[in-house]
């Protein structure tokens, strides 16, 4: 296993903390539900800038997401509008895309001044190292989905798709989306155990690279587990039924939900 790739140091001044958020799935399962979740993800995003020192949205933001070059996904105005507020106040947020927003290109950091990363990276914030990435595609099995995900990313595909029309283009991956867990009611509460894939990966990467907190979302059930002695794996889990996020204080990662107190 390779080591992740590092992102610069993150301090925390006293008083400040950092928060982690995904799979807020904006977009499904209908227009109405949607927007009363921005609706709340704003407020959320309100609440927390007051003593934030930074922000990281760990993907899956949006239920599908496809940047043409004269065009985006239409929708999610509150949310784009709440974020450049934010940054242009100087508050650092990070998007990590996930595997419904995979084809997200320069959009965000053009507009909204905040960087996309695409692939699992390490970071020391505050006094800990942290290895944060939305989870998709990562620990043993689920080839099918691999060999997917290796499509979905190739310049060929994307290329091809930018060659649709937006209306035709949006609308096709729309009902492919209406495929996804969420969308189909699957369950995901429950813990898999040694069997969960991405403990799996949380416990081999840290034989080598020891973290004292992995952050993923994708799995959409909130978790905190041990990887081993003082480190953890948390999954922030997601905003349609839970609204689970993280906060990390300087001492340590707490998993709560929206509407709890801090």
């Amino acid at each position: 296993m390779t080591r992740p790739p590092q992102l610069p140091d993150l301090l925390l001044p006293p008083g400040r903390r950092v928060y982690f958020a995904s799979d807020f799935h904006l977009g499904a399962p209908d227009a109405a539900s949607s927007r009363e979740r921005e609706r709340r993800i704003v407020r959320w995003l309100d609440e927390v800038a007051r003593d934030a020192a930074g922000i990281y949205l760990v993907g899956d933001i949006f239920d599908f997401w496809f940047e043409y070059r004269h065009a985006i996904p239409r929708g999610f105005s509150r949310l784009q509008g709440k974020l450049a507020e934010l940054t242009d106040g100087g508050l650092p947020i990070t998007f990590f895309t996930g595997n419904h927003d995979m084809w997200m290109f320069d959009y965000f950091t053009e507009e909204l001044n905040i960087p996309v990363v695409r692939h699992p990276v390490s970071q020391r914030i505050g006094g800990h190292q942290f290895h944060i990435g939305h989870g998709d595609g990562l620990g043993p099995g689920d080839h099918t989905y691999k060999l997917l995900k290796k499509v979905f990313a190739s310049p060929v595909a994307q290329w091809l798709f930018a060659r649709l029309h937006p209306n035709f283009g949006i609308g096709i991956a729309n009902r492919w989306s209406r495929r996804s867990r969420l969308q189909s009611g699957l369950s995901e509460d429950r813990f898999l155990g040694d069997d969960e894939w991405l403990l799996t990966y949380c416990r081999e990467l840290q034989q080598q690279f020891p973290h004292e907190y992995y952050v993923f979302g994708h799995r959409h059930l909130p978790l905190d587990v041990e990887v081993a002695p003082g480190s953890r794996y948390v999954n922030l889990g997601e905003w349609v039924n839970y609204c689970t996020y993280g906060v990390y204080d300087g001492d340590s990662l707490a998993l709560l939900e929206y509407g709890s107190q801090k």
